[in-house]
């Protein structure tokens, strides 16, 4: 199996993202990462119905992650002998936009977890004076990080950045007194002091 990285939005897949995509024969994905990845498509694409099954798939079959396979996506379901392809992640793009350093951040994800041990990292990890990159939960967003910070009392600000290389993208900012407002599920949230 190949693990394809396609980017967090339209545009953002590597020339070896492409040419593997295009020489699949077979492809399996999420209906967002076959959408991101569509004009590169020459067979078959189906989407996963369980994604715990992928080590059952042909050798040869392609399978789209959507972001970077090794950055919350699907490069923890690979076997020893399956190939990674990493793509543009969130948190590549987001530094970027707001112009923060990758080496300046601490990483969390919440998203799809249980988000308690995601709020202990995000805790120890302001304790230590760094930046933060997260991937929130409904139950871990703006709101609930301005109350960690104001807890702690840390004046930071905190950006929201929504449908990240989507032609609405959208990052908005806010502090522990006025968090942004998100408008979309496909966000990601970045603590900078």
């Amino acid at each position: 199996m190949i693990i394809v990285g396609v980017g967090v939005g339209p545009g953002m897949l590597t020339q070896e993202a492409t040419e593997a995509i295009q020489g699949a024969p077979v492809i399996y994905g999420s209906g967002r990462a076959i959408e991101l990845a569509s004009k590169y498509i020459r067979c078959e694409a189906r989407k996963i119905g369980n994604y715990k099954t992928l080590h059952l798939l042909q050798g040869d079959a392609v399978v789209l992650s959507t972001g970077d396979p090794m950055f919350s996506g699907l490069g923890k379901f690979a076997g020893e002998k399956d190939k990674i392809i990493p793509g543009i992640s969130s948190l590549q793009v987001a530094c970027s936009r707001i112009g923060v350093n990758l080496t300046d951040l601490a990483v969390i994800t919440a998203h799809g977890r249980d988000p308690a041990p995601a709020k202990e990292a995000l805790v120890q990890e302001l304790r230590l004076g760094k930046n933060i990159f997260m991937l929130p939960d409904a139950s871990l967003g703006t709101n609930e990080v301005a109350a960690v910070l104001g807890e702690l009392k840390i004046n930071a600000q905190i950006y929201a950045c929504e449908r990240l290389g989507y032609p609405d993208e959208h990052i908005s900012n806010g502090d522990v007194n006025a968090p942004p407002i998100v408008r979309s599920d496909l966000y990601c949230l970045m603590i900078v002091r």
